[in-house]
């Protein structure tokens, strides 16, 4: 197709999912600002700071509708080229304020030239967890050598650790071996070894060798290889303490939020599924040294590391092109659980680092959801449980000691501030609660960064620094919940006009109306806005989610569930009672409805941590029945239902027992159009 030249080239900035035409010309740096997007410029755009760095990337982008030529910027200049001389520029990069927008373009803004940059909400939970780690440290003496007794100095070793400790099968490699000598004398004869003790019938491994006794720290990493964040502990592997916890963005998403995107990536450029191999390979490794340096350790002491992911991100960690998930009967490469070594995927921690891979599911529910299953066990649970991983893809389990269900659904990532208007990732100034009072319509909020809301004395003073810059997942809910509940939202999702609801905040924006959050034109902010496309693009997230549930719920035999558990990093944040007003989750008694934070990480750390648990979640894997939501005839009934505001078919009576949900209709064409009247919504017999 020849390109329309007519038209200004599109420019769409990730993670933060803005977009625009410019002309031909633009810096890069110029449409940022236009478009609000966090990219940091000290120098005003002079190319003296280099804080403008971004990543463009090229190929073809079918979810965003681009293709991106790879004359998409202008050509690198001096400017760049003197920066790149005196200090270095990462392969790739192109400074913001020099590059020039010449054709349709993707341009990803990297976590260090964000002003706000991500808080990874994602932090260790406290739990009892029973040690049995895989690395452990054993002091040796071993015999000296013999010219009547002739054997090697690493055999005479292996078999000083059998007879003193009772391994049996011990094995060394080449690096060891090179090592060995100068070790055994230096310390006498007398040595602490760190082995790698697997929990089946497998040979105990030589990771290191010390001489004499030494009581060093030996650490491990528990990771959640999410499609948007990437998270980590670092684990004491004699305590099991948590000594550091950090993350990052997956930096994969600049080829696509979701994870159908990155598979159709893969698919439509030759070498796309290496590029996003690398991509987050290096990502990993780049978390690993700043979670290092932050607990002051060096990354050689990190012997052990458990992976936990969903099936297209375990591909691509893995090195394996993920074209089968793209289509049924979404075959996976392996699901069984997978134990390597770290060096074996470029991973910079100790060359003998072992690694662990939870085992898969199912096609599209993955290890990530196998380290939830292991953290809240659904399968030992006497009354009903429904888990909700809330995510860019949820993870959804139904179980008690009967029998345990799962599944997953595309959510996107709405939840997470992205395709939403005035949306962005969870950073300080970013809105995370709201109120809507529902006779004045006037609402009221709180920023990450400040504990004080919006209407409070102090209020400007706490965000006088991050400003007030959008609205992220936890807000969105919230608000859209809140609007439902002051009626000036239908159970359709339309926003009312202003002569509809009483309320300026109301206003026309093209064919239907938007509601004014936050209007900080007079100071030079934004105006941050909820739109009726966003209201759609939450619609389609829930209505995904529920209906996931919904069907397991079908499967189990159920109309009702006795608790819900909302894990992951965004779970974490979530309002119960919004988003049962929202209908994300089946009615269910608000103090039945809990967090279990990251549950996912969690179940990472109980791998690292207990080797033992590895092999129970391999077990408890094989006895979960997994529901492909993508061929289940009443996906779609359900999902139809559940774009309503909260449900269109299915009552929520306790629901209904704590709010009142206004009975207003926007839609024009009708009849009642709107009619304000406060009666409860009507429950169908």
């Amino acid at each position: 197709m020849s390109e329309d030249l007519t038209v200004d080239p599109l420019v769409v900035f990730t993670p933060s999912g803005k977009r625009g035409r410019f002309p031909a010309g633009t810096p890069v740096l110029t449409a940022a600002r236009q478009l609000g997007v966090d990219l940091d410029s000290v120098c005003g755009g002079r190319g003296i700071c280099s804080k403008c760095q971004i990543t463009p990337s090229y190929g073809e982008f079918s979810k965003l509708g681009v293709t991106v030529a790879d004359t998409a910027l202008s050509a690198w200049n001096k400017v760049e080229q003197r920066y790149q001389d005196k200090r270095g520029l990462i392969e790739g990069r192109r400074l913001g304020c020099q590059a020039q927008i010449q054709s349709d373009i993707v341009i990803d803004v990297p976590p260090e030239s964000q002003v706000h940059r991500q808080v990874v909400r994602k932090r260790a939970e406290v739990r009892d967890i029973t040690m049995n780690p895989a690395i452990r440290l054993f002091y040796v003496e071993v015999e000296e050598p013999d010219m009547h007794k002739p054997s090697g100095d690493l055999e005479r070793l292996i078999s000083a650790i059998q007879t003193q400790w009772g391994i049996k099968d011990v094995q060394g490699n080449l690096r060891i071996l090179q090592q060995l000598q100068p070790i055994l004398r230096k310390g006498e004869w007398k040595v602490t070894v760190a082995l790698h003790i697997p929990d089946d019938a497998g040979p105990a491994r030589l990771i290191h060798v010390w001489p004499g006794y030494s009581d060093t720290k030996i650490y491990g990493l528990a990771v959640d290889l999410g499609s948007t964040t990437i998270a980590a502990h670092l684990c004491d592997l004699k305590s099991g303490d948590v000594v550091a916890s950090s993350g990052i963005m997956n930096p994969q998403i600049r080829f696509g939020e979701d994870l159908m995107s990155r598979v159709s990536y893969a698919m439509m450029n030759k070498g796309g599924d290496q590029e996003m191999t690398r991509a987050v390979r290096e990502g990993m490794n780049a978390l690993f040294a700043q979670i290092a340096d932050a607990a002051q350790v060096d990354v050689s002491q990190i012997m052990d590391l458990v992976v936990v992911c969903n099936p297209v991100m375990h591909h691509l960690f893995l090195g394996i092109d993920p074209f089968e998930l793209g289509q049924a009967p979404f075959a996976l490469a392996t699901s069984d659980a997978l134990s390597l070594q770290a060096a074996e995927l470029g991973l910079n921690l100790h060359p003998d680092a072992g690694l662990y891979l939870l085992p898969c599911i199912a096609g599209h529910v993955g290890a990530d959801a196998a380290a939830v299953a292991l953290s809240e066990s659904p399968n030992t649970s006497e009354d009903l449980v429904l888990v909700v991983d809330v995510g860019t893809n949820a993870e959804i389990l139904l179980g008690n000691t009967e029998k345990t269900l799962a599944c997953s659904s595309p959510t996107g990532p709405a939840f997470e501030g992205a395709q939403i208007t005035s949306g962005q990732r969870a950073a300080p100034g970013a809105i995370e609660r709201v109120e809507i009072n529902p006779d004045t319509k006037e609402p009221r909020f709180r920023v990450i960064g400040s504990d004080i809301w919006s209407d409070q004395d102090g209020f400007d003073k706490t965000v006088a620094t991050t400003g007030i810059t959008g609205i992220c997942g936890s807000g969105i809910i919230e608000a859209i919940a809140e609007m439902r509940l002051a009626g000036v939202l239908d159970p359709s999702g339309l926003i009312g006009s202003a002569e509809q609801t009483g309320s300026p905040r109301c206003i026309a924006d093209g064919r239907t109306n938007s509601y004014v959050l936050w209007d900080g034109s007079a100071d030079g902010g934004p105006v941050i806005t909820v739109t009726n496309p966003d209201i759609r693009a939450i619609q389609m997230a829930k209505a995904a989610l529920y209906s996931g549930a919904r069907l397991l719920m079908d499967k189990f035999g159920v109309d009702t569930v006795d608790r819900v558990v909302l894990a992951g990093a965004f779970g974490a944040h979530i309002s119960a009672k919004h988003a049962m007003v929202l209908g994300m989750i089946p009615d269910c008694e608000l103090d039945k409805v809990s967090s279990a934070g990251n549950a996912a990480g969690t179940g990472a750390r109980i791998a690292l941590l207990n080797t033992k648990a590895r092999r129970d979640i391999e077990t408890t894997v094989r006895e979960i029945e997994k529901i492909e939501t993508a061929v289940e005839p009443r996906f779609q009934e359900h999902f139809v239902n559940a774009s309503a505001i909260p449900n269109s078919a299915e009552p929520f009576p306790i629901l209904e027992t704590l709010v009142t949900l206004p009975n207003v209709n926007f839609n024009t064409s009708s009849g009642d159009a709107g009619s304000t009247g406060g009666r409860r919504r009507r429950r169908r017999s």
